[in-house]
């Protein structure tokens, strides 16, 4: 699923070309993840984009209706598992899966291709984000160091578990957690009431610095994810331990373990991250 630096590479490169176009027309295939997709197709034609902009793993597209005693509304987008926004040209070739045409007004389509339709894409009314985003947590690239740590500080869940938390941090996602817990030295199973603080303040550190990292190489493809002109990002070649199960760690050569906290996969080096038990 696209995290945090994917859909901030995808926000930066849509940034660069939408903002000030008018979407003339909106042609759509299926609709199962759109909701009220008639509203799509009649209040979006005559939208003028006027900022693109991430929440958490949201896209935001803010927008100004030719109306001007007309209430302005934004475009809530939510990649999924699969999904991609692409700028091209009418004429560029199809790609299978693509559910949404937005025809700009410099001649350009905005696509969106979803395989497996996992995304959520949302007309929202002015004033009306909060009942979508209001409920999630801090971005951890905006988060201050006693902001972070009192987040953390009396909370008996899992660490891993809690960065992933949307309500927690916002945009925080397997791969980024794996590979910031590897950094920090923390187990993926530590409790985060049991951090100290030095260790809060370096996994602070360690989840900002990956982030920055890897939205610098565009973001991680090790499934679906390409920005928005249909490139793959670099980072993937740069984990250290996600999906490197048996692999040896890069720091002290001990082959990297894999474990189930919170639902999901999670990678660890036995040695660098010692378990709570073994702390113990």
């Amino acid at each position: 699923m696209p995290e945090l630096p994917e859909v901030e590479t995808v926000v930066r490169g849509l940034k660069s070309v939408l903002p000030g176009r008018r979407i003339l027309r909106v042609r759509l295939g299926k609709t199962d993840f759109i909701e009220d997709p008639a509203a799509l197709e009649r209040q979006l034609p005559g939208s003028r984009i006027r900022d693109v902009r991430r929440h958490g793993k949201f896209l935001v597209f803010d927008l100004e209706s030719p109306d001007p005693d007309s209430a302005k509304g934004s475009l809530l987008v939510h990649l999924g598992m699969t999904g991609q926004l692409v700028v091209c040209f009418p004429e560029s070739r199809i790609a299978p899966h693509t559910h949404a045409f937005l025809s700009l007004d410099d001649g350009r389509e905005l696509r969106y291709v979803d395989i497996r339709r996992f995304g959520r894409i949302r007309l929202l009314a002015n004033g009306s984000h909060g009942s979508v985003l209001e409920k999630l947590g801090l971005d951890p690239l905006d988060a201050t160091e006693d902001q972070f740590a009192s987040i953390m500080r009396g909370r008996r869940a899992q660490t891993k578990a809690l960065l992933l938390d949307q309500r927690v941090l916002r945009g925080m996602g397997n791969i980024y957690t794996d590979e910031s817990l590897w950094r920090a030295r923390i187990h993926p199973k530590r409790l985060a009431s049991n951090l100290a603080q030095d260790e809060l303040r370096r996994l602070r550190r360690s989840i900002r610095e990956i982030l920055t990292e890897a939205i610098r190489f565009r973001g991680s493809s090790v499934s679906d994810y390409v920005d928005s002109q249909g490139v793959p990002g670099e980072f993937q070649l740069r984990h250290r331990v996600y999906q490197r199960e048996g692999k040896p760690c890069f720091r002290c050569g001990r082959k990297i373990s894999r474990i189930v906290v919170a639902g999901r996969s999670s990678y660890f080096c036995g040695r660098c991250q010692p378990s709570p038990r073994s702390r113990r």
